[in-house]
């Protein structure tokens, strides 16, 4: 049986050793914080975890970010901030030879990490560039996407930081990089020949080397990915061997999380990053097949993933969503949200894995309003 959600005897920051936390969507949002996100990360370094920092946004120098986490009460030094730029450039230095032309669809970061690791950095496919490498930046012209087009179509390989379609704004949801490859590609009829960015475990292959003490690696198993994209941060963890924490506090909602394919189904769940720092129930299988987390139950009823309560249930006008709810108060010290989602999430998974096609399962709404 595919392996579902785990559980915890203490906080998550006193079982890893290395936060990999990724930026959008998680500690901030644009140039605002998220609610909680310092006061869990601070928490997780009391308890003894590191805290590293990765983003797939390549158009921010480490420097920059680090700075604006700190406006936000967090300590920290520039070294702690992995981008899929810094990540991008070593991957250019295993692919191509030392002095290669390669035509940058991106900001001066991304320059600056190519040009450090040897190679030309060029703006026009007449220069002949023998490579592409495509990332998100917020001035984003339409002349660098046709360069990069007509540089590939003369030859040149493809290559980007990462696959990202949307990005967390303050704003709202906006394009990211994997969406203005579309672009790209369909004007050349090439895909990238490869990513430096999550999905790819390559970045959290990265922060575990960077992170690491007296020439011993943090092991995967002691580093722990957070992220708020179940498609790039927690597709990157499962990809490299590692557990991994979803947050609710960007792209991913509980929806999505019961609907995930098993390449992209993390570990635990939690609201926000305040979740490093609290036990984290496992849900179990019973004997009848349904799933209990403390005080949830969840069973498939034909299509239909059904949630219970423990105690005495009644239907309610939400029925027909698939929920029964209890009139009764929650238990003190019990999350009933998390905890129905966690319960729910394993019933659905299970019946994906068994062959029903997740898309006609009636799912279970309002987890997180119980």
């Amino acid at each position: 049986m595919s392996r579902y959600l785990l559980g915890t005897e203490g906080p998550l920051a006193s079982g890893y050793s290395l936060s990999l936390l990724d930026l959008d969507g998680v500690v901030y949002r644009g140039k605002n914080p998220i609610e909680h996100a310092a006061q869990g990360i601070a928490a997780s370094e009391r308890l003894g975890m590191r805290a590293s920092y990765t983003t797939n946004n390549p158009s921010r120098f480490p420097s920059t970010v680090a700075e604006q986490l700190r406006g936000f009460g967090l300590k920290l030094g520039d070294d702690q901030i992995i981008t899929s730029a810094i990540v991008a450039a070593r991957m250019l230095a295993g692919r191509l030879e030392r002095g290669s032309k390669v035509l940058i669809v991106g900001a001066e970061h991304l320059r600056d990490e190519v040009r450090k690791a040897g190679f030309e950095v060029v703006d026009n496919a007449d220069k002949h560039p023998d490579a592409v490498l495509q990332s998100w930046h917020a001035d984003l012209t339409f002349n660098e996407l046709a360069q990069a087009a007509y540089a590939i179509e003369g030859g040149a390989e493809y290559y980007v930081t990462n696959r990202d379609l949307t990005i967390p704004r303050e704003q709202g949801i906006a394009p990211g990089n994997g969406a203005l490859q579309l672009a790209v590609i369909a004007a050349t009829g090439k895909e990238p020949v490869s990513s430096a960015g999550k999905p790819e475990s390559a970045m959290y292959d990265e922060a575990r080397v960077l992170f690491s003490r007296d020439e011993h690696i943090v092991p995967v198993a002691k580093s722990l990915p957070v992220g708020d994209r179940l498609d790039t941060d927690i597709e990157a963890a499962n990809r490299g061997g590692y557990d991994s924490l979803v947050v609710l506090t960007g792209v991913a909602d509980p929806r999505q999380i019961m609907l995930a394919p098993a390449i992209q189904r993390p570990t635990f769940i939690a609201y926000d990053l305040r979740g490093l720092n609290t036990v984290h129930p496992q849900p179990v299988r019973l004997d009848d097949g349904s799933w209990q987390c403390r005080g949830f139950r969840a069973s498939l009823e034909g299509t239909v993933v059904r949630l219970r309560t423990l105690a005495s249930v009644q239907d309610s006008n939400v029925q027909d969503s698939g929920v029964q709810q209890d009139s009764s108060s929650p238990v003190d010290g019990i999350d009933d949200g998390l905890d129905a989602l966690r319960a729910a999430c394993c019933a659905a998974w299970e019946a994906a894995d068994s062959g029903i096609d997740p898309q006609s399962l009636t799912l279970p709404t309002d987890l997180l309003d119980s």
